[in-house]
């Protein structure tokens, strides 16, 4: 869990796309990142955390090999050359991204009830 990763809501990322997409110079690249790192072990009591549940839920894992420590970008160019930056705090976007796991069970539980293995293998088993 002590690995550290950069996250960024989707809805900046989506914002980031269009800006490029509008401001930028043909063939420029741009690295989209958020600045806003946090370890998974930190995420995990986060989540655990908005949803009323205790720490007695995680379940340690052992680390692949080869497993990289950190994952960053630094997105200073998108920055300072389109006047881009997130919107939303790491902590707003988690909340966000919780709450519509919670309101949208219709769509999580076909995962959980293994109707989305059912059409997984239907499209992408061959026989």
């Amino acid at each position: 869990g002590s690995n550290v990763r950069e996250w960024i809501q989707a809805s900046d990322h989506c914002r980031a796309i269009d800006v490029i997409l509008h401001s930028a110079t043909a063939g420029a690249v741009y690295n989209i990142g958020s600045g806003q790192e946090i370890s998974n072990l930190e995420l995990t009591k986060l989540i655990l955390e908005y949803l009323d549940k205790g720490e007695e839920m995680i379940e340690r894992v052992k680390d692949r090999a080869g497993h990289d420590r950190r994952y960053a970008i630094d997105h200073r160019k998108l920055t300072e050359e389109l006047g881009w930056k997130p919107e939303k705090s790491f902590e707003v976007g988690l909340k966000e991204t919780v709450e519509w796991y919670k309101n949208n069970e219709w769509w999580w539980k076909k995962i959980k009830n293994g109707d989305y293995l059912k059409y997984y293998e239907s499209q992408y088993t061959t026989r």
